[in-house]
């Protein structure tokens, strides 16, 4: 198994993403041109998976069902392209579920493409990443306000950068459910709202206001809704603005009920969740001081679509988050480079006969940069100290599901391995996360001395579930203390599901 075909997206051939919100479901088809993803197909269905959401954090049947029919259908549209061409993602409804998993798995069976799942601050990235590509070049910061369903993304950024990401547990869904039980409005309701999600905002307000902006601008739905409903009442003429919210405030509370909301530009299926996303809108704006907001027509799932260019291009913002948490933690550079160039040998030998790819290698480089983090902790359990950090941290590139093979494979490449660490990954990361671990530790072991010197020709040959290491007899008789961790290593290996067999040349 590889984590992907590594084939260069080509123009004329088609990409698609799909974003699995907490209040809709999108799906995107571009055909590449120029290196550039071109919009050919757009499909929408207002899933509402928040709503289904219980406090226990399962998720009823009824939108579950929804949920899937709805990537059943995408799955006939995406039918026919290859993994690498496709990147479907979900985001806080599926954060927030007690055991995701179960859910994962139908939807990539419904879809027939693996589901992401993505953090806040990932989730922003993509969102920035998507807008900025859709706006006029500009070297000024700019504010970006995305609500969703379930939770609401703010992002300054500059270029295509995003500097500052922050994910509120607040979006449009949840909400309207909290604040205006029953569908009931009224003032009192509404203060109490704004009360509550202002002080939300507190914590990284004045960090923002400091950090500064020329424009903002909103994305998705919500903001696409209120655009349309304060042009449509004549409240503005040039986006949203903080007198604009208030009219629209006092139409939304004129008439009461939200089951019986009528206005102008207002669509049938918003109706239901526009109050919980003008409250956060007009939070946001006192919070932060904006004036105007302009509406963007891009979101993550066009951000989606250029990140996928860019991993295929090599420009891989993984990489970049590696070497930043090598940094952030004082990582040996120096031995982390002897590991890795040693890991990237063993690799090349047996890559063709485990059928691994130039992603695969691009795994094992990013384990062995980071493989001592954990030594920032303490040396004791470094591995699962380093484990731990992987696992949290706000990593941008990375889905959950790739932090997690992250820190497996960080956590096994030292003492003895625990087979459930392998058995809770997606299954299409457990072979994988075997092979890297198994070519890690040997690499580690080989470099143990800690410092630079010459080691044999290392001949590794591999079969399913066989290593065959060759090294010098002279140079096994120098080095003892060697040997004797090669013959240690074969119990490490069968929990791995490898025999290692040793022989002297």
């Amino acid at each position: 198994m590889t984590l992907g075909d590594n084939v260069p997206i080509r123009d004329g051939e088609l990409v698609a993403a799909v974003d699995m919100g907490s209040n809709s479901f999108h799906m995107v088809v571009a055909r590449v041109e120029h290196g550039e993803p071109r919009v050919i197909d757009r499909l929408r269905d207002t899933v509402r998976m928040a709503a289904g959401l219980r406090s226990d954090g399962t998720l009823d049947a009824e939108h579950r069902a929804r949920a899937l029919n709805c990537l059943a259908r995408f799955g006939q549209r995406l039918a026919g392209l290859p993994s690498l061409h496709v990147r479907a993602v979900a985001t806080n409804t599926v954060r927030r579920l007690a055991s995701p998993q179960a859910f994962l798995t139908a939807a990539e069976t419904a879809l027939g493409h693996p589901v992401e799942v993505v953090s806040g601050r990932e989730e922003g990235r993509l969102i920035f990443l998507g807008v900025a590509h859709d706006l006029p070049a500009s070297r000024e910061p700019r504010l970006v306000i995305d609500v969703g369903g379930g939770s609401t993304e703010f992002i300054i950024g500059r270029g295509v950068a995003p500097l500052h990401t922050e994910s509120v547990q607040v979006g449009c869904i949840a909400s309207t459910l909290r604040f205006f039980a029953g569908g009931k409005l009224n003032r009192k309701r509404w203060q109490k709202a704004r009360g509550e999600i202002g002080l939300l905002l507190q914590q990284f307000e004045e960090d923002y206001r400091e950090a500064g902006w020329q424009e903002a601008f909103g994305s998705s739905g919500t903001a696409k809704a209120i655009g349309s409903v304060v042009q449509a009442m004549k409240l503005s003429d040039d986006g949203i603005t903080q007198s604009s919210l208030a009219s629209l405030r006092d139409a939304l509370l004129d008439q009461g009920q939200i089951g019986s909301l009528k206005l102008p530009g207002l669509a049938d299926d918003r109706a239901p969740v526009i109050a919980g996303g003008v409250v956060i809108f007009e939070a946001a704006f006192q919070a932060l001081g904006i004036e105007r907001m302009r509406v963007c027509e891009s979101s993550m799932r066009e951000g989606l679509l250029w990140d996928m260019l860019g991993r295929a291009g090599g420009s891989d913002p993984r990489t970049a988050s590696i070497d930043a948490l090598a940094t952030r933690y004082g990582v040996d550079r120096a031995q982390a480079r002897r590991v890795e160039s040693t890991a990237l040998v063993l690799f090349d030998q047996i890559a063709s006969q485990w059928k691994l790819d130039a992603e695969a290698r691009e795994w094992l480089s990013w384990t062995a940069r980071v493989h001592e983090i954990g030594l920032a902790i303490a040396h004791s359990q470094h591995h699962r100290h380093g484990a731990y950090i992987l696992r949290n941290a706000d990593l941008a590139g990375f889905s959950r599901q790739e932090q997690q093979l992250l820190a497996a494979i960080v956590e096994l490449h030292r003492r003895k391995p625990d087979k459930a660490l392998i058995s809770a990954l997606p299954q299409r990361y457990r072979l994988i996360a075997r092979q890297i671990t198994a070519l890690l530790r040997l690499a580690v072991l080989f470099r143990r001395a800690r410092r630079a010197e010459s080691l044999p020709a290392l001949r590794l040959a591999a079969t399913r579930q066989r290593l065959r290491l060759a090294l010098p007899a002279a140079w096994l008789e120098q080095h003892p203390l060697t040997e004797a961790d090669l013959e240690q290593e074969r119990s490490p290996m069968s929990d791995l599901g490898f025999t290692l067999a040793l022989s002297a040349i």
